[in-house]
């Protein structure tokens, strides 16, 4: 992938299951009493049970100010928004309403430290509080308008809140209506004890004046329209230049990490455009007729990120499969992946259909090696047809285009083959370091260097006598996690034996490899009085499962080398004594799919990542212009 690609995969890291509704509220409410502990200072706390009991007031304290807000945020916005024809959830709304908490938790334990160090005092802390509320509000309007996809004075409602009962609960225990001259006997004797409560509250509110709310609702519609100038400006190059808004993107993603939904799915299924993929599945079959293995390769890239789209195409290949399933990466890059999950079930499907038209046959090649320029070429036939298995180790390569896969895949075929599952053995990059990010793409001399050794491959293959063909199996799903750059479907091993020739097919179920791992496997698989085979070959799915920790974990960067040679070496003996007669067929079909499309990936990760930046900037320019508000308020007359 490029660099921009990566950035856009990158975005994964954040990608998690968000708790249930009275989860999140029950962390918001010891957040909140633990925030209330550090702000305030009920009195001595010498003595135990004194101590437990003021630890206790300051508790219920930062519960009232803190959670309280927190609490009917999360209940009243799913229910305020509905009326006004949203779509937040109770998860989205609890998850949005501890997100607002940490905010204003984090603002005044920034302010606190700053008024301890400069001597600011209390009412620079509620001066913090107010940017804190006004943020909260942006926050909550940019997530309201994006999910809900209402309009600015709609979604103000919802988005207002937390904090309009955060200001509420301030205005009332701090004593400010009395800063109204609202007199008279009657107003004093039932308006005032509850309106204005200050002696049931920490005497730090006391510092709370009337200037506070008045900078709270100036800064409110300052960010609201700072809100409304962001999406406009950022929403413009997405819908010039894919037709769709950047909130839908906000609205999927979001709906994605907060309950799993398919939305950003359906975002993508905008995008798409129509293609057809060659789906290809080599199949062996034993004696009494049931499935051994089964290689299937799909023209596709299984991306873009976690399990959206494609993501998890492999370990779905290999639940659908009868015999041990091996899904190699193809010849494709991020133009072609699956816009959505249900478009695997239409390769899947496809894939059915090709191993119900497969014509076994018993005639089997031993495997051959070839090399043009940079590209490595592993070749064996099965019948008229042939795997084909290329990397670029020990130099460093990523994606192969498709156009650059077909084209090599024709050469193929000009030898005699009549089926041909070229495999990117995906097996050696070093991540995203360097202008050169391994790409192969048409044109240039790499591709060249692909299709020369394709053809050469095919003769050498054509040229080949028969013999018969032995085939044993093995796997480990491994103890290791996609945290660590392993997927689940592990390690995959497949050997033949072909007349005096073992050739060792390892598949591990993550992406890319580390530099020289995949050397140093296949030289001690090969070479040295502990050999296994005469020839082998280690591939990766690409699976971008492994994704959701960050866009370049790849095999061998988080576990050790060794661990997973050994892994392997003992899975090439439990295949190898596994070895029984077999015989081969392969076949293709096309199956017609919904993918990014040529170049939408590009851009939609360039968009993307400049929502991210000038989301950024935006904020620290937003928060910098209400610190100048604040003192323009306090200041001017």
């Amino acid at each position: 992938m490029t660099s921009t690609q990566s950035d856009l995969a990158g975005l994964s890291r954040f990608i998690f299951r968000a708790p249930s509704w009275y989860t999140s509220l029950g962390f918001a409410l010891l957040v909140a009493a633990m925030a209330g502990i550090g702000a305030f200072d009920s009195g001595d706390l010498a003595g135990s049970w004194r101590g437990i009991f003021f630890l206790g007031r300051d508790a219920w304290e930062g519960i009232f100010f803190i959670g309280i807000p927190t609490v009917v945020a999360a209940f009243g916005t799913t229910g305020v928004d509905r009326f006004v024809g949203g779509k937040l959830t109770h998860n989205r709304s609890s998850l949005l309403a501890l997100a607002g908490e940490v905010i204003i938790v984090t603002f005044l334990t920034g302010a606190a430290i700053v008024s301890v160090f400069t001597g600011l005092g209390q009412t620079f802390i509620f001066d913090a509080l107010v940017v804190a509320l006004a943020s909260v509000f942006a926050f909550r309007l940019l997530i309201v308008m994006a999910v809900s996809r209402s309009s600015l004075l709609i979604a103000a409602v919802p988005a207002s809140i937390q904090t309009l009962t955060s200001a509420a609960l301030l205005f009332v225990y701090s004593g400010t209506l009395r800063f109204f001259e609202v007199g008279g006997p009657i107003l004093d004797a039932y308006l005032m004890p509850y309106l204005a409560r200050p002696d049931r509250a920490p005497p730090e509110l006391s510092a709370i004046a009337l200037s506070h709310f008045q900078l709270l609702a100036i800064t409110c519609v300052m960010y609201a329209l700072g809100v409304y100038v962001f999406l406009r400006i950022v929403d413009r190059p997405w819908r010039r230049s894919l037709g769709v808004s950047v909130l839908d993107f906000i609205r999927g993603f979001i709906g994605h990490i907060a309950e799993g939904t398919r939305e950003l799915e359906d975002f993508f299924e905008q995008l798409g455009q129509e293609a057809i993929v060659p789906v290809t599945v080599l199949s062996f079959e034993r004696e009494d007729g049931t499935e051994k293995a089964r290689f299937v390769l799909p023209m596709i890239h299984p991306g873009p990120m976690g399990e959206i789209g494609g993501g998890n195409f492999p370990e779905r290949v290999a639940r659908r499969a009868e015999g041990l399933a091996f899904p190699p990466h193809a010849t494709a890059g991020h133009d072609f992946n699956l816009v959505t999950e249900r478009e695997v079930d239409v390769v899947l499907d496809a894939a059915d259909d090709a191993y119900e038209r497969i014509e076994y046959s018993p005639d089997v090649t031993e495997s051959v090696r070839v090399q043009s320029g940079d590209a490595k070429m592993l070749g064996q036939r099965f019948g008229d047809d042939a795997l084909l298995v290329s990397t670029y180790a020990p130099q460093f390569a990523d994606d192969v285009e498709y156009a650059v896969g077909l084209s090599a895949s024709a050469e193929a075929r000009t030898t005699g083959l009549r089926d041909v599952l070229l495999v990117d053995a995906h097996n050696c990059n070093n991540g995203l370091q360097g202008a050169d990010l391994g790409h192969v793409t048409p044109g240039s001399k790499r591709s060249f260097d692909m299709i020369t050794a394709a053809g050469l491959a095919g003769e050498e293959l054509s040229a080949s006598s028969h013999a018969s063909l032995s085939l044993g199996t093995a796997f480990d799903p491994t103890d290791w996690t996609p945290r660590e750059g392993i997927g689940p479907l592990g390690i995959r091993v497949a050997a033949t034996n072909v007349g005096d020739q073992t050739t060792a097919y390892v598949l591990i179920d993550g992406n890319n490899m580390e530099p020289g791992l995949r050397d140093r496997i296949v030289e001690g698989l090969t070479t040295g009085p502990n050999a296994k085979a005469d020839v082998a070959e280690v591939m990766t799915t690409d699976t971008h499962i492994v994704n959701t920790v960050e866009a370049e974990n790849q095999v061998g960067a988080a576990i050790d080398p060794d661990e997973l040679h050994e892994t392997i070496d003992r899975l090439v003996d439990e295949a190898l004594a596994d070895a029984e007669p077999v015989v081969a067929g392969m076949a293709t079909e096309r199956a017609e799919v919904t993918i990014f499309g040529n170049d939408r990936t590009e851009t939609l990760a360039s968009h993307a990542n400049v929502v991210v930046s000038m989301g950024g900037a935006l904020a620290l320019a937003l928060i910098l212009a209400a610190m100048a508000v604040s003192l323009l308020v306090f200041f001017l007359p």
